[in-house]
């Protein structure tokens, strides 16, 4: 049997707008109307529709956040930010994961805005005019984290990847290494083609250090793909002595395919990967890592895309949080 509103108040012996008021936490109630009213909701096990609930007050509290990849470790933290201050806000959540395909990432957004959602967070490598155009149609705000549009027009949570590639490449020139080699993820992000990637030139620019473009290898961001990126690294006439890897996955790779064939770790070959996840710590050597503060990206996002959908006063839309870099056991 579907227990509505009107039998709650019938049974409770009120009108249905004390219900209402009770259900939404409205203080205008007397204590023991309140009470009598919640024995009635537990006895008769009332769940408001939040559909009927949405369509009255024109908000569904509820939030759509698109992933490119839950079983991320990376995207999985910044999710748990997410969902944390949505608790907080009292918005419910419906995430979705997108593989990072277009088709499937534009289907998504269609989809949350058919569910009536009041704001979406999203999550994606590779920003295109396709995104931005969709995201400026969308009826309800968008906040990009961890992801750039490199039009600045959509609101975004990020660190600054060229400052931080910046100095984990000094880091390593400092240590008095001329043969970095750069480990990037796909080049149709924004991210690693117009920040890390200019980061890491800069650093070698102005440590007179010439850009060798062979050093620089584009990975997929796995574990498989760090393996085969050190094979090529081995065939080289001179191999990088240190490497910078695009994230912790690809670092394990190049780490393990470098260790397999005897290579020393830091001794011969020093490492630093990004991203800093649970990863980076779990292995041996740990990882030196660019350490971004995955949890706060996620909780940042979602408490600006909370101003936006209360029509909050918002200073800036473009967020760049501190980044730092964890130095462990691949550096000596």
């Amino acid at each position: 049997m579907n227990i509505t509103i009107y039998d709650v108040a019938r049974e409770a012996n009120v009108s249905m707008a004390t219900v209402s008021r009770v259900v939404n936490g409205n203080p205008n109630v007397k204590p023991a109307t309140r009470k009598k009213v919640m024995e009635v909701i537990q006895r008769l096990e009332y769940r408001p529709n939040a559909v009927a609930r949405g369509l009255a007050s024109k908000k569904t509290t509820t939030v759509g956040v698109i992933i490119p990849d839950i079983s991320s470790i990376f995207y999985a933290e910044l999710a748990r930010g997410i969902e944390d201050i949505a608790t907080m806000y009292k918005y419910n959540i419906i995430l979705s994961n997108s593989d990072q395909n277009l088709d499937k990432e534009m289907h998504l957004l269609n989809t949350m805005l058919g569910k009536q959602v009041d704001g979406i967070v999203f999550m994606g490598g590779h920003i295109t005019e396709t995104h931005i155009d969709e995201f400026k149609r969308s009826p309800v705000p968008v906040v990009l984290a961890g992801s750039i549009d490199p039009s600045g027009g959509v609101p975004s949570i990020n660190i600054d990847y060229r400052q931080a590639t910046y100095d984990a490449v000094s880091s390593l020139i400092e240590q008095g290494h001329k043969h970095i080699g750069f480990v990037i993820g796909p080049l149709n992000n924004p991210i690693n083609l117009e920040q890390k990637l200019v980061g890491y030139k800069d650093a070698l620019e102005a440590a007179g250090i010439e850009f060798q473009e062979e050093y620089v290898v584009e990975g997929d961001e796995t574990y498989e793909s760090g393996l085969e990126v050190w094979s090529k690294f081995t065939e080289m006439e001179k191999r990088p002595t240190a490497i910078i890897a695009g994230n912790d996955d690809m670092a394990i790779g190049i780490m393990n395919g470098a260790q397999d064939e005897g290579v020393s770790i830091p001794n011969e070959l020093e490492i630093i990967s990004s991203d800093d996840t649970k990863l980076a710590t779990m292995v041996r050597p740990q990882l030196s890592s660019i350490s971004q503060p995955l949890y706060d990206i996620g909780a940042v996002a979602m408490r600006l895309l909370t101003k936006y959908m209360n029509k909050e006063e918002v200073d800036e839309g473009t967020v760049l949080l501190p980044h730092r870099i964890e130095y462990r056991d691949t550096t000596k």
